[in-house]
Protein backbone atom coordinates (compact mmCIF):
# COMPACT_ATOMS: atom_id res chain seq x y z
CA UNK A 1 0.00 0.00 0.00
CA UNK A 2 1.55 3.62 -0.63
CA UNK A 3 0.66 7.21 0.02
CA UNK A 4 0.52 10.00 -2.61
CA UNK A 5 0.97 13.54 -1.54
CA UNK A 6 -0.53 15.91 -4.53
CA UNK A 7 0.39 18.97 -2.78
CA UNK A 8 2.73 22.04 -2.30
CA UNK A 9 6.23 22.89 -2.46
CA UNK A 10 7.44 26.31 -0.91
CA UNK A 11 10.26 28.15 -0.57
CA UNK A 12 9.76 29.26 2.95
CA UNK A 13 11.30 32.72 4.05
CA UNK A 14 11.11 32.66 8.26
CA UNK A 15 11.98 35.83 9.73
CA UNK A 16 12.71 35.89 13.35
CA UNK A 17 10.95 38.69 14.83
CA UNK A 18 10.06 40.35 18.46
CA UNK A 19 6.54 40.11 17.18
CA UNK A 20 4.18 40.67 14.25
CA UNK A 21 4.45 43.59 12.30
CA UNK A 22 1.63 45.67 12.15
CA UNK A 23 -0.10 48.11 9.86
CA UNK A 24 2.47 50.79 8.68
CA UNK A 25 5.10 49.54 11.04
CA UNK A 26 8.64 48.55 10.05
CA UNK A 27 10.75 46.48 12.07
CA UNK A 28 14.17 44.61 11.96
CA UNK A 29 14.70 40.89 12.41
CA UNK A 30 17.26 39.20 13.81
CA UNK A 31 17.67 36.24 11.89
CA UNK A 32 16.55 34.73 7.99
CA UNK A 33 16.23 31.41 7.10
CA UNK A 34 15.51 30.08 4.10
CA UNK A 35 14.35 26.27 3.48
CA UNK A 36 11.90 24.10 2.05
CA UNK A 37 8.13 24.40 2.96
CA UNK A 38 4.98 24.16 1.82
CA UNK A 39 1.95 21.91 3.30
CA UNK A 40 2.41 19.18 0.65
CA UNK A 41 6.39 19.33 1.53
CA UNK A 42 5.88 18.87 5.05
CA UNK A 43 3.37 16.56 5.19
CA UNK A 44 5.55 14.42 2.71
CA UNK A 45 8.50 15.00 4.55
CA UNK A 46 6.32 13.71 8.31
CA UNK A 47 5.24 10.61 6.31
CA UNK A 48 8.75 9.76 5.19
CA UNK A 49 10.43 9.99 8.26
CA UNK A 50 7.53 8.16 9.54
CA UNK A 51 8.45 5.15 7.70
CA UNK A 52 5.92 5.66 4.57
CA UNK A 53 6.52 5.10 1.53
CA UNK A 54 5.35 8.22 -0.15
CA UNK A 55 5.03 9.46 -3.34
CA UNK A 56 5.02 13.40 -3.94
CA UNK A 57 3.27 15.05 -6.76
CA UNK A 58 3.24 18.75 -7.69
CA UNK A 59 4.87 21.40 -9.75
CA UNK A 60 7.97 23.89 -9.07
CA UNK A 61 10.24 26.17 -10.76
CA UNK A 62 13.74 25.94 -11.84
CA UNK A 63 14.51 27.68 -8.50
CA UNK A 64 13.31 25.25 -6.80
CA UNK A 65 14.86 22.04 -8.18
CA UNK A 66 16.88 22.21 -4.65
CA UNK A 67 13.63 20.89 -3.12
CA UNK A 68 13.38 17.61 -4.75
CA UNK A 69 17.05 17.23 -3.43
CA UNK A 70 16.11 17.78 -0.37
CA UNK A 71 12.90 15.44 -0.98
CA UNK A 72 15.11 12.90 -1.79
CA UNK A 73 17.46 12.83 0.98
CA UNK A 74 14.36 12.32 2.99
CA UNK A 75 13.46 9.25 1.44
CA UNK A 76 10.48 10.67 -1.09
CA UNK A 77 9.92 9.94 -4.65
CA UNK A 78 9.84 12.57 -6.40
CA UNK A 79 9.32 11.23 -10.18
CA UNK A 80 5.58 12.66 -10.40
CA UNK A 81 6.70 16.61 -9.36
CA UNK A 82 7.13 18.65 -12.66
CA UNK A 83 9.40 21.02 -13.05
CA UNK A 84 8.34 24.35 -14.89
CA UNK A 85 10.24 26.71 -16.67
CA UNK A 86 8.06 29.75 -17.07
CA UNK A 87 6.55 30.08 -13.26
CA UNK A 88 8.24 30.71 -9.99
CA UNK A 89 8.42 28.09 -7.10
CA UNK A 90 5.50 29.15 -4.36
CA UNK A 91 6.93 30.86 -2.01
CA UNK A 92 5.89 31.65 1.77
CA UNK A 93 7.27 34.50 4.18
CA UNK A 94 6.98 33.81 7.85
CA UNK A 95 7.48 36.22 10.73
CA UNK A 96 8.39 33.84 13.70
CA UNK A 97 7.57 35.62 16.77
CA UNK A 98 9.34 35.41 20.31
CA UNK A 99 6.95 32.84 21.86
CA UNK A 100 7.05 30.96 19.19
CA UNK A 101 4.22 31.65 17.07
CA UNK A 102 3.67 32.42 13.51
CA UNK A 103 2.15 34.61 10.23
CA UNK A 104 2.18 32.97 7.41
CA UNK A 105 1.92 34.82 3.60
CA UNK A 106 1.88 32.23 1.14
CA UNK A 107 2.71 32.96 -3.06
CA UNK A 108 1.22 29.87 -4.59
CA UNK A 109 3.33 30.10 -7.93
CA UNK A 110 3.95 26.53 -9.46
CA UNK A 111 1.86 25.31 -7.26
CA UNK A 112 -1.46 26.38 -9.38
CA UNK A 113 -0.24 25.44 -12.46
CA UNK A 114 -1.18 21.44 -12.31
CA UNK A 115 -2.93 20.48 -15.23
CA UNK A 116 -5.75 17.77 -15.40
CA UNK A 117 -3.29 15.72 -18.04
CA UNK A 118 -0.88 15.70 -15.15
CA UNK A 119 -3.35 14.99 -12.29
CA UNK A 120 -4.36 11.49 -14.77
CA UNK A 121 -0.99 10.73 -15.17
CA UNK A 122 0.21 10.62 -11.83
CA UNK A 123 -3.35 8.82 -10.30
CA UNK A 124 -2.90 6.49 -13.07
CA UNK A 125 0.34 5.36 -11.24
CA UNK A 126 -1.75 4.41 -7.97
CA UNK A 127 -4.47 1.70 -7.52
CA UNK A 128 -7.38 0.98 -4.84
CA UNK A 129 -6.81 1.17 -1.45
CA UNK A 130 -3.82 3.44 -2.29
CA UNK A 131 -4.06 6.54 0.02
CA UNK A 132 -3.89 10.11 -1.42
CA UNK A 133 -3.67 12.76 1.20
CA UNK A 134 -4.44 16.38 -0.08
CA UNK A 135 -4.25 20.27 1.19
CA UNK A 136 -5.84 23.48 -0.21
CA UNK A 137 -2.41 24.67 -1.45
CA UNK A 138 -2.71 23.57 -5.14
CA UNK A 139 -5.48 24.04 -8.09
CA UNK A 140 -7.77 21.63 -9.79
CA UNK A 141 -8.10 19.35 -6.24
CA UNK A 142 -11.90 19.11 -7.51
CA UNK A 143 -10.85 17.32 -10.15
CA UNK A 144 -8.25 15.45 -8.23
CA UNK A 145 -10.61 14.47 -5.61
CA UNK A 146 -12.88 13.11 -8.42
CA UNK A 147 -10.49 11.28 -10.25
CA UNK A 148 -9.27 9.47 -7.07
CA UNK A 149 -12.60 8.21 -6.07
CA UNK A 150 -12.85 6.48 -9.36
CA UNK A 151 -9.84 4.91 -8.71
CA UNK A 152 -10.87 3.71 -5.26
CA UNK A 153 -8.07 5.56 -3.64
CA UNK A 154 -8.27 6.41 -0.15
CA UNK A 155 -8.54 10.13 0.16
CA UNK A 156 -7.82 12.21 3.48
CA UNK A 157 -8.00 15.58 3.17
CA UNK A 158 -6.52 18.55 5.39
CA UNK A 159 -8.73 21.90 4.28
CA UNK A 160 -5.89 24.02 5.43
CA UNK A 161 -5.93 27.13 4.26
CA UNK A 162 -9.17 27.26 4.31
CA UNK A 163 -11.33 29.26 2.35
CA UNK A 164 -14.47 28.92 0.26
CA UNK A 165 -12.96 26.78 -2.77
CA UNK A 166 -13.28 23.55 -0.05
CA UNK A 167 -16.86 24.18 0.63
CA UNK A 168 -17.34 23.59 -3.33
CA UNK A 169 -15.10 20.15 -3.13
CA UNK A 170 -17.27 16.85 -3.40
CA UNK A 171 -16.52 16.44 0.08
CA UNK A 172 -18.53 13.25 0.43
CA UNK A 173 -15.86 11.65 -1.25
CA UNK A 174 -13.33 12.33 1.36
CA UNK A 175 -12.16 9.58 4.00
CA UNK A 176 -10.51 11.13 6.22
CA UNK A 177 -10.82 14.66 7.43
CA UNK A 178 -7.92 15.96 9.33
CA UNK A 179 -8.81 19.46 10.44
CA UNK A 180 -8.58 21.99 13.40
CA UNK A 181 -11.66 23.89 14.81
CA UNK A 182 -11.90 27.01 12.54
CA UNK A 183 -11.83 24.75 9.62
CA UNK A 184 -14.60 22.46 11.18
CA UNK A 185 -16.39 25.24 12.03
CA UNK A 186 -16.25 27.01 8.60
CA UNK A 187 -17.27 23.38 7.05
CA UNK A 188 -20.35 22.82 9.09
CA UNK A 189 -21.08 26.87 9.49
CA UNK A 190 -21.74 26.48 12.86
CA UNK A 191 -21.45 28.86 15.55
CA UNK A 192 -18.42 30.53 17.15
CA UNK A 193 -19.32 28.81 20.47
CA UNK A 194 -19.58 25.50 18.99
CA UNK A 195 -16.94 23.10 21.14
CA UNK A 196 -14.22 20.91 20.24
CA UNK A 197 -16.12 17.31 21.01
CA UNK A 198 -19.42 18.84 19.67
CA UNK A 199 -18.20 20.17 16.46
CA UNK A 200 -16.42 16.74 16.21
CA UNK A 201 -19.77 15.13 16.74
CA UNK A 202 -21.08 17.43 14.36
CA UNK A 203 -18.58 16.77 11.52
CA UNK A 204 -19.33 12.81 12.17
CA UNK A 205 -22.81 13.43 10.85
CA UNK A 206 -22.34 15.34 8.31
CA UNK A 207 -19.85 12.94 6.99
CA UNK A 208 -21.02 9.58 8.12
CA UNK A 209 -18.82 7.74 6.00
CA UNK A 210 -15.30 8.96 6.61
CA UNK A 211 -13.53 9.60 9.65
CA UNK A 212 -12.51 12.69 12.00
CA UNK A 213 -9.51 14.12 13.10
CA UNK A 214 -10.07 17.33 15.04
CA UNK A 215 -6.92 19.14 16.57
CA UNK A 216 -7.43 21.57 19.22
CA UNK A 217 -4.38 23.41 20.00
CA UNK A 218 -3.28 23.09 23.20
CA UNK A 219 -6.87 20.79 24.06
CA UNK A 220 -5.39 18.03 21.93
CA UNK A 221 -7.46 16.56 19.50
CA UNK A 222 -10.73 14.38 18.87
CA UNK A 223 -10.90 11.40 16.96
CA UNK A 224 -14.44 10.07 15.37
CA UNK A 225 -15.73 7.58 13.26
CA UNK A 226 -19.17 5.13 13.43
CA UNK A 227 -17.59 3.46 15.80
CA UNK A 228 -15.38 5.49 18.01
CA UNK A 229 -15.22 8.48 19.52
CA UNK A 230 -12.27 9.38 21.92
CA UNK A 231 -9.91 12.43 23.13
CA UNK A 232 -6.05 12.12 22.41
CA UNK A 233 -4.42 14.57 25.02
CA UNK A 234 -1.66 17.39 24.06
CA UNK A 235 2.41 16.00 25.28
CA UNK A 236 3.22 19.65 26.86
CA UNK A 237 6.74 21.58 25.95
CA UNK A 238 8.16 24.97 25.31
CA UNK A 239 7.69 25.88 21.87
CA UNK A 240 9.82 27.68 19.90
CA UNK A 241 8.55 27.65 16.15
CA UNK A 242 5.03 26.13 15.37
CA UNK A 243 5.28 26.06 11.90
CA UNK A 244 4.85 22.24 10.91
CA UNK A 245 3.38 21.04 13.72
CA UNK A 246 0.22 20.45 12.09
CA UNK A 247 1.80 19.12 9.08
CA UNK A 248 4.02 16.48 10.98
CA UNK A 249 0.51 15.32 13.12
CA UNK A 250 -0.98 14.57 9.73
CA UNK A 251 1.77 12.82 8.15
CA UNK A 252 2.83 10.62 11.01
CA UNK A 253 -1.02 9.43 11.66
CA UNK A 254 -1.56 8.47 8.05
CA UNK A 255 1.90 6.66 8.45
CA UNK A 256 0.95 5.20 11.53
CA UNK A 257 -2.46 3.72 10.06
CA UNK A 258 -0.39 2.48 6.85
CA UNK A 259 1.92 0.34 9.46
CA UNK A 260 -1.32 -1.16 10.84
CA UNK A 261 -2.28 0.86 14.10
CA UNK A 262 -5.27 1.40 15.71
CA UNK A 263 -6.33 4.91 15.33
CA UNK A 264 -5.58 5.44 19.30
CA UNK A 265 -2.67 4.66 18.54
CA UNK A 266 -1.90 6.28 15.28
CA UNK A 267 -3.14 9.38 17.38
CA UNK A 268 -0.86 9.50 20.60
CA UNK A 269 2.30 8.90 18.16
CA UNK A 270 1.05 12.19 15.96
CA UNK A 271 0.86 13.96 19.19
CA UNK A 272 4.10 13.15 20.33
CA UNK A 273 5.56 13.79 16.91
CA UNK A 274 4.42 17.34 16.81
CA UNK A 275 5.51 18.26 20.08
CA UNK A 276 8.82 17.50 18.90
CA UNK A 277 8.17 19.48 16.18
CA UNK A 278 7.32 22.34 17.99
CA UNK A 279 10.71 22.15 20.31
CA UNK A 280 12.57 23.27 17.16
CA UNK A 281 12.91 25.65 14.31
CA UNK A 282 11.97 25.71 10.58
CA UNK A 283 9.30 23.87 8.72
CA UNK A 284 10.31 20.43 7.55
CA UNK A 285 13.58 20.12 9.32
CA UNK A 286 11.94 19.73 12.36
CA UNK A 287 9.89 16.57 12.02
CA UNK A 288 11.29 13.40 14.11
CA UNK A 289 12.36 10.11 12.99
CA UNK A 290 9.71 7.43 14.34
CA UNK A 291 12.38 6.04 16.50
CA UNK A 292 12.58 9.57 18.38
CA UNK A 293 8.62 10.26 18.78
CA UNK A 294 8.10 6.49 19.69
CA UNK A 295 10.57 6.95 22.56
CA UNK A 296 11.00 10.72 23.64
CA UNK A 297 10.89 11.23 27.40
CA UNK A 298 8.47 14.40 27.64
CA UNK A 299 9.32 16.43 30.80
Amino acid sequence: MKVLCYGSLNIDFTYEVDHFVQKGETISSQALRTCGGGKGLNQSTALAKAGAEVYHAGCVGEDGRFLLEQMEASGIHTEYVTVLREVRTGNAIIQNDRDGDNCIILYGGANHAITSAQADAVLDAFEAGDFLLLQNEINHLEYIIRKAHEKKLKIILNPSPMDEKILGLPLEMVDYFVLNEIEACQILGCRAETQGEEMAKLLRERFPAAAIVLTLGGDGSVYADREQFFRQPVYRVKAVDTTAAGDTFTGYFIAALLKGLAAAQAMDIAARAAAIAVTRKGASPSVPEWAEAESFLFP
